[in-house]
């Protein structure tokens, strides 16, 4: 379903952050040998089996904490996420070993990513930034944003998350979105500025 799943971590130390591990478990093991990373946290941007379906195996493997906002992590319990992720190849998500809030920070070393709570695709979705970055899962791709006719969806909660907690960002912050839905991989806030508000 052109999932991203991003690594994020201490070149010094070698702590990482795994954000929302679908299927393709073999490419993204290779890529955490490759940077030599102990992945300490696992983040899931919301609760869709899209975006989780991955966690089962990646945590068995790597002991890492999981990591998910408050509201959405029902959805990691629900009968359709679980079938769904067998169908993605993947298993039923263990229970979240943090419950995440908007201004929270997760620390791998001295990454630090600080959550942005951004409601619409989902009721607990969230965006997770550092300076010069933003990964903003479902809520906003480099052109469109997520689906909000879905259970828990609001176009007028999505429209408000991405012109008021997204397009606020320095300009030249780097949108990392959760899917390779259009031309490009990465945008800008000021490229989305121009599309969302003119």
């Amino acid at each position: 379903m052109a999932v991203f799943c991003y690594l994020v971590a201490d070149e010094k130390t070698g702590e990482g952050i795994l954000i929302d591990p679908a299927g393709d478990h073999d490419i993204i093991f290779d890529a955490v040998k490759k940077h030599n990373c102990d992945i300490t946290c696992l983040v899931n941007t919301h609760g869709h089996f899209d975006h989780t379906s991955g966690n089962d195996r990646i945590i068995r493997e790597t002991g890492a904490a999981l990591c998910i906002h408050e509201k959405d992590a029902k959805m990691l319990k629900s009968i359709s996420t679980r079938v769904l992720s067998r169908v993605n190849k993947g298993k039923g998500s263990p229970k979240p070993m943090r419950m995440l809030q908007d201004g929270d920070t997760i620390k791998a070393g001295s990454v630090s990513l600080k959550v942005i709570h951004t409601p619409g695709h989902t009721p607990g979705g969230i965006c997770l930034y550092t300076p010069g970055h933003v990964f903003t899962g479902d809520t906003l791709f480099t052109e469109g944003m997520g689906r909000t006719d879905l259970g828990g969806g609001s176009y007028k909660e999505i429209m408000k998350s991405i012109t008021e907690k997204i397009l606020t960002l320095p300009d030249d912050t780097i949108i990392w979105p959760g899917h390779h839905y259009g031309r490009f991989p990465k945008s800008t806030v000021k490229v989305q500025k121009r599309i969302y508000m003119g």
